[in-house]
């Protein structure tokens, strides 16, 4: 039996990097996946592949900013495949700079994007999991979220704030007896497009492009980069039944970064 067996998962910022990667494993064991971005060319390729490979997915336009676009995507997974199990609160961003250049703008954007996504992801999810008899939410956090970083600082909030989230919404499903498990992923230097977005002006023409291998030698404890699917695996892992007595935890993928 594979591991998500017949599991209803929705994957957010699912059409590349990370969100991805999470896509096509849980699908890869069995769950029926419902992969949402606001790219949409790269998220039917994301669809693609999984179909591909023999397994079931669909992909739907999403703006997590938005309450209604929450509503919408639940209420069709939910119509189209009868209920919701897993939920992966992937979708973000990186806007870096000195805290005295940071603009209003950027700053309510990225914690839009980072935090209040995930409050709408979290609290429009629970009532089909409730209805489902099970449910487990893997919010995507970052070890920016465990430790500073200079001119990450917004970054830093975003993410710090995602994890103690995660911590209060599982105590209060643990409290109420509702059948549903959260948990964070905090991932380290992983080779996703993330990095050419961080401050994307600087990046024209392929220009101080980040060498991601040489990072990983000079900040990352084992020296390597991590993929995708390393932390794709974790949240399979979170997500399944094997976590059953994990909840209101981080999963630290990072190659040692934050020890």
């Amino acid at each position: 039996m594979s591991r998500v067996q017949d599991k209803i998962a929705i994957i957010t910022g699912g059409s590349s990097g990370i969100g991805r990667g999470c896509a096509i494993r849980l699908a890869e064991e069995g769950a029926k996946v419902a992969v949402t971005d606001i790219d949409e060319e790269m998220g039917a390729q994301t669809v693609d592949a999984i179909v591909a490979a023999g397994g079931t997915a669909m992909f739907l336009h999403h703006d997590v900013t938005q309450e209604g676009d929450w509503n919408t995507v639940v209420d069709h997974v939910v119509n189209t495949w009868g209920g919701l199990h897993i939920l992966v609160n992937n979708a973000g961003i990186g806007i870096g700079g000195s805290i005295l250049e940071l603009s209003l703008a950027d700053w309510q954007r990225q914690q839009a994007i980072n935090l209040d996504g995930v409050f709408l992801g979290v609290r429009t999810a629970i009532p089909p999991m409730i209805e489902s008899g099970y449910g487990s939410i893997v919010n995507m956090s970052s070890v920016a979220g465990l430790k500073g970083a200079a001119t990450l600082s917004a970054y830093n909030a975003t993410k710090g704030g995602v994890r103690l989230f995660t911590k209060g919404v599982a105590l209060e499903c643990a409290n109420s007896r509702w059948p549903i498990r959260v948990n964070s992923v905090h991932p380290g230097i992983i080779d996703t497009p993330i990095w050419t977005k961080v401050n994307p002006d600087i990046f024209e023409a392929g220009e101080n492009a980040v060498d991601i291998d040489q990072m990983a030698l000079t900040g990352v404890p084992t020296g390597e980069v991590g993929y995708p699917s390393d932390i794709a695996n974790g949240v399979l892992f979170l997500a399944s039944e094997e976590s059953r007595y994990i909840t209101g935890t981080e999963l630290v993928i990072d190659g040692g970064v934050s020890a």
